[in-house]
């Protein structure tokens, strides 16, 4: 099965592709300069920046030609070569990023990740940061023919569906099941307390509907949990202990596992099967399954915000703050930027003094 072809973009995101060495083995653009959210009068903002996000085979090699070509999009960290750079990009979600990078006339970030890393997180939700992202609707922009990496992409689709399931009531509509798809890498996400816009998934669902059916339809159709009513936009699953039971099984790996921490006693180390079982006949089953992701999603995002202090760098960040010139914020993504590294900056000095001696090999100064 092959992931629906949300696939072809415009010319303006390919043209960002041949400013990087070409050695991907995924590329792909997402966010509110790719696709429309509520409140944009038309199509997406031409101000707000382009998020992309790149799987490597090799990631080192890859930063080493993207230094030689790019070095200026990189913060002090350049000056430790790339294996360091490597080094900093394997905490928190495994990806590094490059921001506020001016590129054909807009401003634009992305992610370096490796494909591994990646496959992992797709297949067992280890950090749920990209993995998340690939839930909503993306532009691939190119995509080798890695048979592994087309199935995790496949696969990371299809255990959405079932989490989502097993948060939801017995009928409930398109909408509501999309809602629920997209908030999945936000629960947990403390950016959603602290900066972001607390309706975000809503203003990305909304517009974006027909997006969402490209991606889910087949798989909603070939599950043989659910009544897909498609022309009234309705479903209706199993919610009988059995019917949870199979969902829980079939939940990505890193996800069971939090289940069974909360629900198993200290000590008692009971069979992932029997605690699965117990969950499915909890009348809270849904609650249960929401805390497991808001777990593994609350750990990853404070790791990476907390690595934009390195990978933005505390210069860039100061001359983002003489760019405020759009008080709703909407079109600002400068701004956003500096919001989030600022407000990292307070609490992130632990990270920084675990990974900065790592690097430069001696005790850290930062603290």
């Amino acid at each position: 099965m092959a992931l629906p072809a949300l696939s072809s973009s415009g010319v303006k995101f390919r043209r960002v592709l041949a400013h990087f060495p070409q050695e991907l083995s995924l590329a792909f653009a997402y966010g509110s300069g790719v696709f429309r959210q509520a409140g944009d009068s038309a199509g997406p903002g031409e101000n707000n920046m382009l998020d992309f996000v790149f799987a490597v085979d090799d990631a080192v090699t890859w930063h080493m030609m993207n230094l030689t070509k790019n070095r200026s999009h990189y913060s002090f960290l350049k000056v430790l070569g790339p294996k360091q750079i490597n080094s900093v990009q394997n905490y928190g979600a495994g990806i590094y990023y490059n921001t506020l990078v001016p590129c054909n006339g807009r401003i634009i970030k992305y992610g370096v990740i490796s494909t591994d890393t990646l496959i992992d997180d797709l297949l067992h939700w280890k950090t749920l940061y990209v993995a998340g992202r690939l839930q909503k609707p993306v532009k691939i922009l190119t995509q080798n023919e890695n048979s592994k990496l087309q199935a995790a992409l496949v696969s990371n689709l299809k255990s959405a569906v079932t989490a989502a399931f097993l948060m939801l009531p017995e009928s409930f509509s398109e909408e509501d099941l999309y809602m629920q798809i997209a908030g999945l890498s936000y629960t947990g996400d403390f950016r959603m307390i602290v900066g972001e816009d607390r309706s975000k998934v809503q203003n990305i669902v909304e517009p974006n509907v027909p997006h969402f059916q490209k991606l889910y339809s087949n798989i909603l159709q070939d599950c043989p949990q659910v009544v897909y009513k498609h022309h009234l936009g309705r479903l209706e699953i199993d919610k009988s202990p059995e019917g949870q039971f199979a969902q829980l099984m079939s939940l990505p790996r890193t996800l069971q596992q939090q289940i069974t921490s909360l629900v198993d006693p200290p000590g008692k180390n009971r069979d992932v099967e029997e605690i699965l079982l117990q969950v499915a006949h909890d009348p809270d089953c849904g609650f249960v399954v929401h805390q497991g992701i808001s777990r593994i999603v609350r750990s990853s995002s404070v790791v990476q915000s907390a690595k934009t202090i390195l990978t933005a760098g505390v210069l860039r960040g100061k001359l983002i703050t003489t760019e405020n010139t759009d008080p709703s914020g909407r079109n600002r993504p400068q701004q956003i930027q500096m919001s989030s590294t600022r407000k990292d900056s307070g609490w992130s000095h632990d990270l920084l003094n675990e990974i900065v001696p790592r690097l430069c090999g001696k005790r850290s100064k930062w603290a």
